[in-house]
């Protein structure tokens, strides 16, 4: 099941590299940032994977994208990425689930507060706090519509149910 996990986890960073960096990737702002649709991917991998392999995979994933496109921002992406998978849930056999469409609404806070923290802290400046939190709405808005979308689709196919056998 390790080996399993570990492969999970390549694959898993690799898709949120590729949709963070490539798929929808749309600079904003003057300090390097982007909106992208890659936090779905984080949260499909926080609620597939045990958290350890989850948190490797979100941090691996976000910090590529961040080296291949922002780099200033990786050590910000690493630690904030890492903190997203915490409050999903990954028991049951359901992707989508209450606790886990809620926890899209708690991912939104904690990306916007810590993007808008690590902004202050690199440029000492910083985006005025509401336009921070409105890009990173759009940003996690988008990542829950396309996680609940391919969650639902994953629980009829009971994708879950053949991962964990």
């Amino acid at each position: 099941m390790k080996v399993k996990y570990m492969a999970m986890t390549g694959i898993m960073a690799a898709m949120i590299t590729i949709m963070t960096a490539y798929v929808c990737h749309v600079p904003v702002g003057m300090n390097g940032g982007y909106i992208h649709f890659g936090d779905a991917v984080i949260y499909l991998a926080a609620v597939l994977l045990p958290k350890p392999y989850a948190i490797a995979a979100a941090a691996i994933g976000g910090g590529l994208a961040d080296l291949f496109t922002a780099p200033v921002w990786v050590p910000a992406t690493v630690l904030i990425k890492t903190l997203l998978v915490l409050p999903f849930e990954t028991k049951g056999v359901k992707i989508i689930t209450k606790r886990n469409v809620m926890s899209t609404i708690i991912a939104y806070f904690i990306s916007g507060f810590g993007y808008y923290a690590a902004e202050k802290i690199l440029f000492e400046e910083g985006a005025v706090f509401a336009v921070t939190m409105g890009q990173t709405l759009i940003q996690s808005l988008g990542s829950a519509v396309v996680f609940i979308l391919l969650g639902f689709a994953m629980d009829k196919a009971h994708v879950k149910n053949r991962f964990m056998s």
